[in-house]
């Protein structure tokens, strides 16, 4: 098959890029590398520059004649869109507009979107929570990531189109930025091997539904494979981690002996989350198959393996030497 990453470059879609490719299909990555690495895309795949918000993007659409889209590239900081709402809702609804008109245009046959599970359902009543769980964005980022799910079941109602949007809960994994990107394992996992203090916004209480970017990429690789998947499906674990217990095993895994810090919780951000991926193994054959600490011990291991070696720390033996990503 034929298929174009936007965002290939990056973090989630590096991981997708690996995965597809294994699986042997021809790929192109669009990227505005605005926090995606070239070093991610492999020479033989085709990588643009580009903003998804401007005309060019179709230009590469029509050149390149995907008969699929995975649309990753977003801007995805919660508390970034809080600051500037308009250029969350430029990035995320009209880059992902913008792409589904080109598809239409141009005859693609499915459009699988990255959306959010935490984001979009907000505080629900129900943990985990169901894709049959009433919207209630609590940001500009949720709100633009459930704008995009109408615009896609909005142009698969219109056009012969098949649209799958993913509702993720929490990826995190190597080659996730720690310098403070989105990723709460990230950046603990940085700060603790360099030997800074980490800091937990609240109590530490709220809880997150982590799932590891390589079972991300597969659920990707199994949405464009079965023509079952449409609408919105959810992507998590279904566990709810509290932060407290997150910060506590990576204490374990970076051997960090200092103190971690507490401030005042920041405003618009979801309580409690977890993702049921029942329909997931449903409808794809999908499910999670990385425990936490698992890919816990592979993020770290990555991690130390890209700090500067002035900062850098041994990690504990416990720890595989030179643990990796599946994908990787």
């Amino acid at each position: 098959m034929r298929i174009l990453i936007t965002g290939g470059a990056g973090f989630i879609g590096s991981h997708v890029l690996e995965h597809l490719l294994h699986q042997g299909h021809a790929l192109c990555v669009v990227d505005d590398l605005s926090s995606g690495r070239t070093e991610h895309v492999p020479r033989a795949v085709p990588l643009h520059m580009a903003d998804i918000t401007g005309a060019g993007v179709e230009r590469i659409i029509a050149d390149f004649a995907p008969e699929a889209i995975v649309h990753l590239a977003a801007q995805m900081d919660v508390r970034a869109s809080t600051l500037d709402p308009l250029f969350d809702a430029k990035v995320n609804v009209l880059g992902t507009v913008r792409l589904l008109q080109a598809a239409v245009h141009h005859g693609v046959n499915t459009f699988v979107l990255a959306s959010s599970g935490g984001a979009a359902y907000g505080d629900a009543p129900h943990i985990p929570s169901t894709e049959a769980t009433p919207t209630a964005p609590m940001s500009p980022y949720g709100a633009s990531k459930v704008c995009d799910e109408i615009y896609l079941e909005a142009f698969c109602r219109a056009h012969p189109l098949r649209g799958v949007a993913l509702r993720f809960g929490n990826v995190y994994g190597p080659r996730q930025n720690s310098a403070g990107e989105a990723g709460v394992v990230a950046i603990f996992s940085g700060a603790m091997l360099a030997g800074r203090t980490p800091m937990i916004y609240g109590d530490g209480l709220q809880t997150r539904d982590y799932v590891y970017v390589g079972d991300v990429a597969q659920a990707v690789g199994c949405a464009l494979a079965h023509d079952s998947a449409r609408g919105a499906i959810n992507i998590g674990t279904g566990v709810g981690t509290p932060l407290t217990d997150l910060a506590q095993s990576i204490r374990k895994l970076t051997g960090y002996t200092g103190p971690v810090m507490h401030a005042a919780p920041r405003a618009q951000e979801v309580r409690h989350s977890a993702l049921d991926s029942n329909h997931a193994q449903a409808i794809m054959g999908w499910s999670a198959q990385t425990a936490l600490q698992e890919g816990l011990q592979r993020t770290v291991a990555h991690l130390q393996t890209t700090l500067e070696p002035a900062v850098a720390v041994p990690l504990p033996s416990t720890v595989p030497a030179g643990a990796q990503s599946r994908d990787s």
